[in-house]
């Protein structure tokens, strides 16, 4: 029997690397989009050291921002896991440079994979699109955050109108196309490779040089990545997924001092549990593009009813502190071997 292809757009990533390794690790032929071909032989070797086989992996070179090669890099593929998309914790100086490469990218991975006949496309959706005009309470499949909020951050805007614009899509096609959306929540646990530019990661990284004095107050759902990935590959094949937003995230609003404490508790020096006033933040976000990102987190404190992802799928998101401590190994790998 002919091996199942997966067109994986940002494999690079570092949730695409997970993916990309278990999809591997199951037995598909998986096609990675990257930006530049260069970065292919990285790939192999970063996926290699994971103990993946690669044998069954091959790259095409995509632009979200460009028509040049979607149409060739979806032919064959009988599914698309579209996980690319722009990202900065910091606010662009215009929204648009975020905004229309996640709405056109998303469109341009539906277009092609509908051209080339593949049954299904996994949207790598957040939480955000759910909970970013929120303060407290429980996000659900059927939340939407609100794109005209005055607070919403460009990320989770940006990511909100792709993944609205991936469902009109779908609903003005009628095509026999499916679509799942997942919806992380703060992504930790280990790197595969050594990019740990992710505001996720560089924010343990920070914390572990002693670079954090003061967290934001603020509790969200937060996930493991390869659990993350684990129901990317599930969404992909399970027949009752079609047409779902699926949460990807522990239930429990997880306040960033946790992971601090965590640290701490596990011998960790540089990690401070203080919580800076709103006050501060609001300062520092007048010079800070990244302190203004926070803005609109501040005083959150949300849960997530993750009951799809655990009823579809043979699914439980792992320890917390287990999520944390790997995430560290791995930053302090990296750190002594840069």
């Amino acid at each position: 029997m002919a091996k199942k292809t997966v067109l994986l757009t940002g494999i690079s990533g570092f949730i695409g690397l997970h993916i990309a390794k278990q999809l591997l690790d199951q037995g598909f032929h998986v096609r990675g989009s990257i930006r530049n071909m260069k970065k292919a032989q990285s790939i192999k070797k970063t996926l290699e050291k994971a103990s993946t086989n690669v044998s069954e992996l091959s790259f095409v070179e995509l632009d979200l921002t460009s028509d040049e090669g979607w149409d060739n890099a979806a032919e064959g593929c009988n599914y698309v896991m579209h996980v690319a998309s722009p990202f900065a914790a910091a606010e662009p100086k215009h929204e648009d440079e975020m905004i229309k490469p996640a709405v056109e990218g998303t469109l341009r991975a539906l277009r092609a994979a509908r051209k080339a006949g593949v049954k299904r496309v996994v949207l790598t959706s957040s939480a955000m699109t759910m909970m970013a005009t929120m303060k407290s309470g429980t996000i659900g499949p059927d939340d939407w955050a609100d794109t005209n909020a005055k607070d919403i951050g460009t990320y989770a805007k940006s990511k909100t109108l792709a993944e609205q614009a991936a469902w009109q899509f779908i609903e003005k096609h009628d095509s026999a196309m499916e679509l799942v959306s997942v919806h992380p929540g703060g992504v930790f646990g280990p790197a595969l490779g050594d990019d740990i530019s992710g505001q996720s990661m560089s924010m343990i990284d920070q914390m572990l040089r002693g670079k954090v004095p003061m967290l934001a107050n603020v509790a969200i759902p937060m996930v493991d990545v390869r659990d993350v990935a684990n129901v990317h590959v599930q969404a992909m094949t399970h027949d009752k997924t079609a047409g779902q937003r699926i949460i990807a995230s522990r239930p429990e609003a997880i306040h960033l001092r946790q992971i601090a404490k965590v640290l701490k508790e596990h011998g960790y020096k540089g990690p401070s549990t203080r919580v800076a006033p709103n006050l501060i933040i609001r300062i520092m976000s007048l010079f800070d593009s990244e302190a203004k990102g926070m803005l609109g987190f501040l005083d959150m404190n949300i849960s997530a009813d993750n009951s799809k992802a655990r009823e579809l799928f043979n699914w439980a998101p792992r320890p917390f502190p287990e999520t944390v401590l790997d995430a560290a190994k791995s930053i302090k790998k990296i750190q002594e071997n840069p």
